[in-house]
């Protein structure tokens, strides 16, 4: 699922939050009962560029949590992904993944 508001992107920002070179994630454990499964919200500042270019980078963190969430993520967890400027647009597509599972791994081990 797709987190949509401001508040939900809010309260994760409140919480855990690991940086890779191309990519910033935040994540936080969701209170019982308050929504199922993985949720993943992406972002980029301006300081990323034009629209164009804040869109591409936005694709291609999509399909990074497409193919790396459901097999590193955990049900009942927020996720966002927030965009770098200039290094997440050229970064080599397995080399983003690699971020991506890099940060994931930090941040469920800071949980526990």
């Amino acid at each position: 699922t797709v987190l949509r508001k401001r508040s939900d992107f809010l309260k994760a920002a409140r919480a855990l939050r690991q940086g890779t070179s191309s990519m910033m994630v935040q994540a936080r454990k969701r209170a019982p009962g308050e929504a199922d499964g993985i949720r993943v919200g992406f972002t980029c500042s301006k300081k990323v560029g034009n629209a164009v270019a804040r869109n591409r980078v936005k694709r291609r963190l999509r399909e990074a949590a497409r193919a790396v969430l459901p097999e590193a993520g955990r049900d009942g967890w927020d996720y966002v992904l927030i965009g770098r400027a200039e290094v997440t647009a050229n970064r080599p597509y397995d080399a983003l993944l690699d971020d991506l599972r890099y940060a994931l791994r930090k941040v469920h081990a800071a949980e526990k």
